[in-house]
């Protein structure tokens, strides 16, 4: 398996930066999921399962790394809550991982589907892992294949590192190496709703994609791999096992 593509997202659930070459370490790819949006009225953190305009919107790091940009829909580029949060109707905060004063505390559907087809869904909260903003504590690298995308837009699934070749799946419990790196992949990833969103660049509302991953899949696309070993990652290097 090669890599083909190489995915930054600053700010969870926004759009992300590809990227020719990345350096991987113990909260994955660095400067992945680093900031999240977070309600100030609830103090949910917003993704796009709740807030789908989320996928709108674009974040990129700053040069040198230490700061975050959101491009609104509008071509705006700005890090102020306050425009950030006249574009979505709601008092927001931008807040980066480690802030002593957030708890990474989300809202979910209880049933996928039934949100996905549009019927009233009831919501829990769940406790994101510490650190990064990642959903799973499993995982801080997530990785595709493209004989397990098929013909869906890789861009649903928001990997970080999409791969040419077979099925993801036969990578759970192995130890491999990416370029410089070496990853322990751990588990497959379990999708919500948030794959049948539309987004820019015309990918459309498709509530069969979260349906047929259901039915063939049991669930799940996708792994997750914690990095064993820092190091950089570039566009063409081959995945091998260790």
């Amino acid at each position: 398996m090669r890599v083909l593509e190489l995915w930054r997202y600053p700010v969870k659930s926004l759009q992300g930066e590809r990227l020719a070459e990345a350096e991987l370490g113990p909260e994955g790819v660095t400067g992945d999921r680093q900031w999240a949006l977070f309600d100030v009225d609830t103090g949910y953190g917003l993704t796009a399962r709740r807030v789908p305009e989320l996928l709108f919107a674009t974040a990129r790091l700053r040069p040198g790394g230490g700061d975050v940009d959101v491009v609104l829909p509008d071509g705006t580029v700005t890090g102020d809550d306050d425009r950030i949060s006249a574009w979505l109707g709601r008092r927001v905060t931008l807040r980066p991982a480690g802030d002593p004063f957030v708890r990474p505390r989300y809202e979910s559907p209880d049933d996928d589907l039934a949100e996905a087809a549009g019927a009233t869904a009831r919501w829990h909260d769940w406790q994101g892992a510490a650190g990064a903003f990642h959903d799973n504590a499993d995982g801080r690298v997530s990785l595709v294949t493209t004989g397990s995308l098929g013909d869906w837009d890789r861009r649903r699934f928001r990997a970080n590192v999409v791969l040419d070749g077979g099925s993801d799946a036969d990578l759970v419990g192995r130890r491999v190496r990416l370029g410089e790196a070496v990853l322990d992949v751990n588990v497959p990833i379990p999708r919500c709703v948030m794959v049948t969103r539309p987004q820019p660049g015309g990918i459309g509302r498709d509530t069969s994609v979260l349906k047929t991953i259901h039915r063939e899949r049991d669930g799940e696309l996708a792994v997750a791999a914690l990095v064993r070993e820092a190091g950089t990652v570039r566009t063409g290097d081959v995945l091998e096992p260790v």
